[in-house]
This record gives C-alpha cells, sequence and structure tokens, in this order.
C-alpha cells in the first residue's frame, strides 16, 4: 500500500495579460509542477516566473508538452506523424530546460497535456515516440504516465524512469483512461469529494472507476488541476485529507516500472 505521494499541478498557463488560475497559492500546497512550454498555453515570461516561483518553493519542476493549440488550451485532438510528433515534444522539452537552467533550477520530469495525453493514453506507439524523444534529450528525465493506460505500457517497454499518476478532480472509466471532457460528471468540482476518493485510492493501491472497479496499479502522484475554480480549494482539502490519513507527502524519485 502506497503511504508516500507527490501532489502535482499543471501550471504556467497564463499568456500575456491573460491570467489562468492561481499558481502562487498552488505552488504552496504541492510538491511538483508541470509548467506549460508555450503550444497550448503560456508564453516565455510565465514560464520565467513560474519556474523560478517553484525553485522558492522548493517545488520539483517538470515539463508540460501539448499539441500547438492556445485557442483550443491543447484540448483538441491532432494527428500528427510520429516523427513529426516526437520533434514536437523535443521543442517543448529544451525550451524548459533551458529556462529552468537560467532560473538555477532543472527540469525533472516530463508529463503530456491534454488531447495528446489522452490520444497518448490509447495508444502506446503514440506514447512511446513522445517518450523516446524526451529520452533523446534527457536519458535521466522521468516520465509522468497516466496510470493504467498505454502511457504506462510505453513506459514500462522502454525500462525508463517513471512516476505514475491518478487524477484527484477527474472521473475514470473502465479501462483506466479519463471520462471525456464533454460527459457530465467528467470533471470533479466538490473538493470534499476529490479529497475522500484520493484516500480511498491511495489507500487501495488502485484507481477506483465510475463504475465502482479497481484497477490495480502503483500511485506515485496525484494530479490537481489548476485551471478550474475550485483548484486551489481541492488542493489544499485532498493534502489535509491525506496528511490526516498518513499518508507522507513529498516529490517522487522516479522508478522504472
Amino acid at each position: 500500500m502506497t503511504r508516500t505521494v507527490d501532489l502535482n499541478a499543471d501550471m504556467g498557463e497564463s499568456f500575456g495579460d491573460w491570467t489562468m488560475g492561481d499558481d502562487a497559492a498552488l505552488l504552496g500546497i504541492i510538491t511538483s509542477a508541470n509548467i506549460a512550454c508555450g503550444m497550448h498555453a503560456g508564453d516565455w515570461d510565465v514560464m520565467a516566473r513560474t519556474m523560478q516561483a517553484a525553485k522558492a518553493q522548493k517545488v520539483g519542476i517538470g515539463a508540460h508538452p501539448g499539441f500547438p493549440d492556445l485557442q483550443g488550451f491543447g484540448r483538441r485532438r491532432m494527428h500528427v506523424p510520429l516523427d513529426s510528433l516526437g520533434n514536437l515534444v523535443r521543442y517543448q522539452l529544451c525550451a524548459a530546460q533551458g529556462m529552468a537552467r537560467a532560473q538555477g533550477a532543472e527540469v525533472r520530469h516530463l508529463k503530456l497535456h491534454g488531447a495528446l495525453a489522452n490520444m497518448a493514453s490509447e495508444n502506446k506507439a503514440m506514447a512511446r515516440a513522445c517518450y523516446e524523444a524526451a529520452l533523446s534529450v534527457d536519458p535521466d528525465i522521468i516520465v509522468m504516465v497516466l496510470a493504467g493506460t498505454a502511457q504506462q505500457a510505453a513506459v514500462q517497454e522502454l525500462g525508463c524512469k517513471a512516476a505514475c499518476e491518478i487524477f484527484a478532480d477527474r472521473a475514470y472509466n473502465d479501462d483506466a483512461t479519463l471520462v471525456d471532457r464533454s460527459q457530465p460528471g467528467a470533471v470533479i468540482h466538490d473538493a470534499a469529494a476529490a479529497a475522500k476518493r484520493m484516500v480511498e485510492m491511495v489507500g487501495a493501491g488502485a484507481i477506483i472507476t465510475e463504475s465502482g472497479k479497481h484497477i490495480p496499479t502503483r500511485i506515485d502522484t496525484i494530479c490537481l488541476h489548476g485551471d478550474t475554480t475550485e483548484a486551489v480549494q481541492i488542493a489544499a482539502q485532498v493534502r489535509t485529507a491525506l496528511d490526516a490519513d498518513g499518508v507522507t507527502l513529498k516529490a517522487f524519485e522516479g522508478a522504472p516500472i
């Protein structure tokens, strides 16, 4: 049974004068940050500020590459040839690494965003193309994967360092993929409900789906989305509930599956 877990959040998703989420508040709660690389959200100034703030809070920094889709926030599916997809991931990871180094920090992990992540959770070849590209840039990077999906199968084959992720604020299908955002109940807005289900899943060492099915999995990290109005409240209640249940909260180390 997992008794140590990381809390991660997607952030750095503001753009110019347009603000998305309360990154400062989240950085006081989480242990790892997935920072947008400018394709689905964010820009060079936002990336620099977010990495600087994460370093100050001693929060682990990760690159969060997505499809080049600012208008759709990276949540619209795109069909990109695998070799080009690999270059898209390399491009964003290298930007994140350069910006982190300029802040005296480092990129510890990589996590795919939005539609790119959802498609890779269904398609192992696509997941491998993304992860092989990242590993070609940094063989020691920790790849964060959606637990129980084709993403996990891909890193298992690659033998790289990985962190298995579950979601506090998203409902699950019986194949461990996330319920599509277009469906009722796909996004969980009740902070108390999110906290309760995370205590249950971490305690069970399993994803618990909408139907009640238990999918046993390694749980290294819990995602707390940063772009919802309830994000900070959910993050705080999840952290409090896990702490009360005796779970130690710390940044993941990453290990092969």
